[in-house]
Parts: C-alpha cells; sequence; structure tokens
C-alpha cells in the first residue's frame, strides 16, 4: 500500500490471552503476534504500544521529512558531474 510505503504502518496492538498480536489500520495486511509467559504481560505491552504521537508527526514521515535533505543531495550532484567532478566521472590516469 503506497500510504504505508510513504508514511509507514499505522499498527494497532491488543492481546488475546497470553499473545500479543498487532495489525496496520490502513489495511494492508502487515502484522504479527508474540506469546508472553502471561496473559498480564501481553495486556502491558498491547497497552504501552498502542498508542499514537501527534507530535511526532513530522518525524514519522521519512519521505517527507527528509524531501529537503534529498533535493539538497540531487543538486550537489548535479553539479559535480557539470564540472566534471562527479562520480560518474573517472579519475585521470597517473
Amino acid at each position: 500500500m503506497l500510504r504505508c510505503r510513504l508514511l509507514g504502518h499505522r499498527f494497532r496492538f491488543l492481546s488475546e490471552g497470553d499473545t500479543m498480536r498487532w495489525h496496520c489500520a490502513r489495511g494492508c495486511g502487515a502484522g504479527g503476534a508474540k506469546r508472553y509467559p502471561a496473559a498480564e504481560d501481553a495486556r502491558r505491552y498491547a497497552r504501552a504500544f498502542d498508542h499514537e504521537d501527534q507530535e511526532d508527526l513530522g518525524r514519522r514521515a521519512p519521505l517527507v521529512g527528509l524531501f529537503p535533505l534529498r533535493l539538497l543531495r540531487a543538486l550537489r550532484e548535479h553539479r559535480a558531474k557539470r564540472a566534471g567532478t562527479g562520480s560518474g566521472v573517472a579519475p585521470p590516469p597517473r
């Protein structure tokens, strides 16, 4: 799913007895399960992991968050190629 590729999965966690299960709320099919020694452990971990940090929303979007750095790198590579010092140019023989 494109949204999960761009923004990351939106996992939701729940517990069923001694098993903690998780799935992507966007419906891409990602998910899994883990068994714990006690049902209380599964409930505790599911409760701890099942939250969304709204203040970190910009940090969880790597494509959008790192886009200015990607543009800067592409611009530097383009200038280096035009100047003849880019990675695609072989060094002069010795």
